[in-house]
């Protein structure tokens, strides 16, 4: 993934919502890569000066220190702990560095498959600790018994309390067929969980007209490089005009490539704007809709939930602020801020946060997520929740009426 910008997750908490193997929760767009050397040349001498202690302390470290173990020292991993407290020093928990051993592990997460054990995570802000926010069906962890609410503390014997969702996801991931124990702590009890991973194949789309109504159904799982492609498809598999109207699930997207958002954006607005990028002292950048409009002529309900993040924030974003659908659900994630990602000589990886996204009304939802014009709350215990989905029989039934009212006014005015 060479140079990318993300839309990363407000894993919410901090959602880098990730399905461990974890997928990140927000778009990527091409950035600018600049090579070590470039880097260097534009250290000022102030900048050099201050780094003065940094080679000292490495040159001391190297030249001094006794390990009580005798262990020896590795280069390596002092320069991934100072470029690690370097980023960590700005407070951002959208950005960090990837050392080469993890780096690798997450360049894959918009593959459409991963090999992990198939939860969505997301880092509880203000108690700690990472939790889980869905478990994929037939995954690993559901047959292991793993359930929504849980929270990692141990991997491996290891404490994993304090990481971070990328130490964590090093951790959890791994070569299908190998095993990783997890200790989960659900409610004040800790359980044991020996799981076997696996490679997961992650299904993106789904569509289909609901039982017993004219309404087409399209729920999308992330913003692939495929997403616009694949909801083109079901639009035209559904005919979805000839319906009397559309519902687009966005509850548990974390996100995805901001080109796809943008592309799938623009399948429901004609012109305009779709997002604006700002990176500060007045520098602002907008994207408007590609005119790749779809002509939906129907209208459009957009559910959202607490776990619709970044990507999923940005569309329904759009759809709101140009009055293009109806938002119902919960209040999203709220994460709006911008990542680069940038391959690093080592082999490993940074990301860091370079600007704030804005909706077309320029609302930041940064912290507060997109609120919904119908709010309905639900927690499903598990993703095979049997109880009704009571988001999308609100959306049914207000397509319904809308699609009733419309033709009320037809006949009285034929009349």
């Amino acid at each position: 993934m060479n140079s990318m910008r993300a839309f990363v997750e407000r894993s919410r908490p901090l959602q880098i919502i990730i399905l461990a193997a974890l997928i990140f929760a927000a778009g990527f767009a091409m950035g600018n890569h600049a090579g070590i050397s470039t880097a260097q040349s534009n250290i000022s001498p102030e900048v050099e000066k201050l780094f003065e202690p940094l080679w000292e302390v490495y040159n001391l470290i190297e030249t001094q220190y006794v390990d009580p173990n005798d262990a020896p020292v590795v280069p390596q991993k002092l320069v991934d702990g100072a470029i690690s407290g370097m980023v960590d020093s700005l407070g951002d928990q959208f950005s960090g560095y990837m050392s080469p051993d993890i780096y690798p592990l997450l360049n894959d997460d918009l593959s459409g498959a991963i090999e992990g054990i198939g939860v969505v995570i997301r880092t509880l802000e203000d108690e700690g600790g990472i939790e889980v926010v869905n478990v994929m069906e037939g995954t690993p962890a559901a047959i292991a018994g793993l359930k929504i609410g849980d929270i990692f503390n141990q991997v491996d014997d290891v404490d994993v309390s304090n990481a971070t969702q990328l130490e964590l996801a090093a951790k959890v991931r791994g070569p299908a067929g190998s095993d990783v124990k997890l200790t989960m702590k659900r409610g004040e009890e800790l359980i044991d969980f020996n799981i076997t991973r696996a490679r997961i194949e992650i299904p993106n789309i789904e569509s289909r007209v609901l039982e017993d109504s004219n309404i087409a159904y399209i729920k999308l799982n992330q913003f692939s490089s495929e997403a616009r492609q694949q909801i083109d498809q079901a639009i035209e598999e559904l005919d979805v005009n000839e319906r009397t109207g559309l519902i687009f699930d966005l509850r548990g997207n974390p996100g995805g490539l901001l080109n796809s958002a943008i592309d799938v954006a623009s399948a429901f607005i004609k012109t305009g704007p779709i997002l604006i990028e700002d990176f500060g002292e007045g520098n602002k950048q907008t994207f408007n809709a590609t005119g790749d409009y779809s002509g939906i002529k129907v209208p459009i309900v957009v559910l959202v939930d607490e776990s619709s993040a970044s990507a999923s924030e940005l569309v329904a974003g759009a759809l709101q602020d140009r009055d293009q659908a109806t938002i119902m659900g919960e209040v999203t994630l709220g994460k709006g801020t911008v990542q680069t990602w940038r391959d690093l000589p080592n082999g490993g990886g940074i990301r860091l946060t370079i600007a704030r996204w804005l909706t077309p009304n320029e609302h930041w939802i940064h912290g507060a997520g997109i609120t919904p014009d119908v709010i309905i709350g639900w927690t499903p215990e598990s993703f095979d929740d049997d109880s009704t989905d009571p988001q999308l029989s609100a959306a049914l039934d207000y397509l319904q009426s809308v699609t009733q009212g419309s033709q009320v006014e037809a006949e009285e005015v034929q009349q």
